[in-house]
């Protein structure tokens, strides 16, 4: 049996543009400390993910963003740039390609001085990296630069063997529970990324797992974002997307796994990526409007329940959860059927 790895394309990377010029930033609204607030997003171009030039995870494509050439002092630049598009954005959130604590991606002295930069005007900063890069040492370095720091860890799914044969994230469930061990006693949040509907999965064994991984991590983390698959250039999911073998997940099985979780202690979110669009998390279309809205004010704390959205493409939807696990396939079978 060939392992999941073999089977995800190659990653490219090449000289793409300017290596002083970030990849996108944007406003968006969230959550600090209870108040709804604006946010300033900034995507960083890197020289890579490092797990990503080791075939990387089945889904992600933000290798597509990256550039072999960019050093600290390009990170340092488009940083600058970015930080003129400050209005009175209280959160901060930097991404890269991959981990902001990867030495090789983010070098200490480029990540110090962005710290430094964000301390002149936000209260609270957000960035993503991979368990394998946090370390006491790491942790105390970012804080001593910036005290209110949220470390997003990428967990996806808290079953080791989901992880592994859907996703190929490259660590397991104990990899995870060590660095947020360390990220708590440092000082800092937790933010917890579960994947919705990795490759390979019924959409209800989709809803299960998220759901059952959000139990296994509610006592570690401060928030958990559910975030549906949407389909990227050059992965393995856009592989099978394109033939047919893959179905991003249902806007109605986000709301049911935010429903299921929404008591469990630590905040429960989605902010769905290409929500309503074909590569991304879908219904029928017609519904998906209103069901991201309402997706949204319950992210934000504006509202507890879903009852206002209805559409006859539930019951598809209920039909395709009793009908897949009969037909042992994750393929959207409804189609062949109008």
């Amino acid at each position: 049996m060939r392992a999941l790895e073999d089977c995800i394309p190659e990653r490219r990377i090449s000289s793409r543009g300017d290596i002083d010029r970030y990849v996108s930033s944007w406003n968006e609204k969230d959550v600090l400390d209870g108040e709804i607030v604006d946010a300033l997003v900034v995507i960083l171009k890197t020289s890579g993910c490092s797990w990503a030039r080791k075939k990387g995870c089945s889904m992600c494509g933000y290798s597509n963003d990256s550039d072999p050439e960019v050093k600290g002092e390009n990170i340092v630049t488009q940083m600058t740039k970015a930080m003129e598009r400050l209005d009175g954005q209280r959160l901060l959130k930097v991404f890269t390609s991959g981990s902001f604590l990867d030495d090789r991606e983010v070098p200490p002295e480029a990540r110090q001085e962005l710290l430094t930069m964000a301390a002149e005007g936000f209260e609270q900063v957000i960035f993503e990296t991979r368990p394998e890069y946090v370390t006491r040492e790491s942790m105390e370095d970012c804080l001593s630069r910036f005290g209110n720091i949220q470390v997003a860890l990428g967990l996806e799914s808290a079953n080791d063997t989901v992880r592994t044969h859907s996703i190929n994230k490259g660590f397991l469930f104990d990899d995870y529970k060590r660095a947020a061990g360390t990220i708590k006693e440092a000082g800092a949040s937790l933010k917890t990324y579960l994947l919705v509907k990795p490759l390979f999965l019924t959409e209800e064994e989709a809803i299960r797992d998220s759901v059952e991984s959000a139990k296994k991590v509610k006592d570690l983390t401060d928030v958990i974002s559910f975030n549906p698959v949407n389909v990227q250039k050059g992965t393995l999911v856009e592989r099978l997307w394109r033939r047919d073998e893959y179905r991003p997940p249902w806007l109605w099985s986000v709301v049911k796994i935010l429903e299921e979780c929404r008591d469990l202690g630590p905040r429960a979110v989605s902010f769905p990526t290409g929500g309503g669009k074909k590569r991304g998390p879908h219904n029928c279309y017609k519904c998906d409007p209103e069901i991201l809205k309402e997706i949204e004010e319950f992210s934000l704390g504006t509202r507890n329940e879903f009852q206002e959205a209805q559409c006859a493409c539930k019951d598809v939807w209920q039909d395709l959860l009793d009908t897949q696990g009969f037909t042992q396939s994750s393929i959207d079978m409804e189609r062949y059927y109008k």
